[in-house]
């Protein structure tokens, strides 16, 4: 007797490739410290074997959630905007929560950092970790919206004459490796912060910043998702065609 696997998932999938089809399964890969963002083209098999899972176990976890989305509300599925609503939707969520998060983040960072130390003597490179990774993050932003975006919103339309396939694929390599030097920086606040868990004697502010780095992490993954896996590769398509 054979088992269905009703939603196409194997363990040969690629993580990207699975939430590209069905976002609403981003949740699971967050939930179990999965990668499909910057980790978006190993297998599922390969993501597997490093966090010590059982592949088929996952595949009938996904199922399951893929099933039970399937009778609750639609998450935004990127893959059936416009590449101009897709950059839209990316600035207008992801950036303007970033804009208003990091500022909030190195404030409480640094008043954590201050105070305790003392007992946990991470806090400073937590600080600093997360410093520098604001810094990376608003300066990552303003070349999207000021060069790449405009650029991507200017090939759908049409009008970007003279750019090709080749001038988009340089600055999209960029974003991309910025893209995979944040989730580094993250995956090492994440050890820094025992997994952003706070412990016993952790006071108010120092829980309140765990919560908005555990929140920054899972929103990092769905935004490089949907540039890495979904804008970028239908951008690069469309320079090729025009």
């Amino acid at each position: 007797m054979t088992t269905s696997t009703p939603v196409g998932i194997t363990p040969e999938s690629q993580l990207g490739a699975i939430v590209a089809a069905r976002p609403a399964l981003a949740r699971v890969f967050e939930g179990m410290g999965l990668d499909y963002c910057c980790g978006g083209k190993q297998s599922l098999a390969a993501a597997c074997q490093r966090q010590g899972l059982d592949p088929q176990a996952l595949v009938a976890t996904l199922e399951a959630a893929a099933a039970a989305a399937g009778t609750g509300p639609a998450d935004v599925d990127p893959a059936r905007l416009t590449l101009t609503e897709l950059a839209d939707h990316i600035e207008q969520t992801h950036h303007l929560y970033l804009k208003s998060e990091l500022p909030r983040l190195v404030e409480m960072a640094g008043r954590v950092a201050r105070k305790h130390a003392w007992r946990d003597a991470r806090l400073p490179e937590m600080q600093a970790t997360v410093e520098a990774l604001a810094d990376e993050m608003l300066s990552h932003m303003r070349k999207e919206e000021e060069v790449l975006f405009p650029a991507i919103r200017q090939i759908e339309a049409g009008t970007a004459a003279g750019f090709h396939c080749g001038s988009l694929a340089h600055p999209i390599r960029q974003m991309e490796a910025e893209h995979e030097s944040a989730g580094n920086a993250t995956a090492h606040l994440r050890e820094l912060t025992d997994g952003f868990v706070p412990d016993a004697e952790a006071c108010n502010t120092h829980r309140a910043l765990l919560a908005g780095l555990a929140e920054f992490a899972a929103d990092l993954h769905r935004h490089v998702h949907k540039e890495n896996h979904v804008l970028f590769p239908r951008a690069l398509a469309q320079a090729e065609r025009s």
